[in-house]
């Protein structure tokens, strides 16, 4: 039996890397992709083991010509890619929206909005003409309402929904599937990124709460993987349980 190839973007950490771990355990061969060549390696190895095949791709997704280059790159059975999961994103700073800091802006914007954009538009086409293949996009749950000092943070992905909205009307036609994850509160490193490595910050985001995992999010999205051909889980939020949206958290 042929195995399904599933692309992940922002594999060395996080919702990505769990993803290609549960993936690869659940019997697809996976491309991982990420800025750091050293983790990606390490990763590659450890997935092996599960017996997928593994191969690693290192570029920045913000980079067009190189994110073009490395899906150009692909040959044989890696050119068919099943399932494409961007991943690939992150959230700098609790910034007021007129106090905020302008690398930080075109960090996210290029990473959560441009970088999906790239990887949609080098992966779907294959997809489109092979009438098969499925987009997962990671998006969050401050995409559905902004948040205090979220503002561009929770824009990207608002623009994430409507990204993966647009094209699911896009693809119609065809028999590719589009799915939006909304994870909520989620234990990563996210927030050490967000507060650029300060880990007292980082860890108070948690206080109080049992958040979500990795794993978690990755369960969500192999079980929309696995659905029948003919359903669609278009759009999923995922909430930690004393979390009642992106601005209600209850603490113990």
């Amino acid at each position: 039996m042929v195995k399904k190839i599933v692309m992940v973007t922002g594999a060395t950490s996080g919702i990505g890397e769990a993803c290609a771990r549960k993936f690869a355990g659940g019997g697809y061969n996976v491309i991982i992709t990420g800025r750091r060549a050293e983790k990606l390696e390490s990763l590659k190895a450890e997935l092996e083991k599960t017996g997928a095949k593994v191969l690693a791709l290192t570029f920045d997704v913000r980079q067009r010509d190189a994110a073009k280059a490395a899906v150009e790159s692909l040959s044989g059975e890696w050119k068919n890619i099943d399932v494409l999961i961007n991943n690939a994103g992150l959230a700098l700073g609790l910034d007021k929206e007129y106090e905020g800091d302008f690398e930080d802006w075109d960090t996210m914007i290029d990473t959560n909005i441009k970088g999906l954009l790239n990887m949609t538009r080098f992966i779907v086409p294959g997809m489109v003409s092979r009438d098969s293949g499925h987009v997962i996009n990671i998006g969050s749950v401050a995409g559905d309402a902004a948040y205090a000092n979220g503002n561009v943070y929770c824009a990207t992905k608002a623009a994430v929904k409507a990204l993966a909205d647009g094209l699911r009307i896009d693809v119609a036609a065809s028999s590719v599937r589009v799915t939006n994850l909304k994870p909520g509160l989620v234990q990563t490193n996210f927030s050490n990124v967000r507060f650029h490595g300060d880990d007292k910050k980082a860890e108070s985001v948690y206080e109080g709460i049992q958040p979500l995992t990795g794993a978690d999010i990755a369960d969500v999205a192999f079980y929309a993987a696995s659905a029948p051909a003919h359903v669609q889980i278009a759009e999923v939020l995922i909430l930690a349980t004393h979390q009642a949206s992106g601005s209600v958290v209850v603490r113990k």
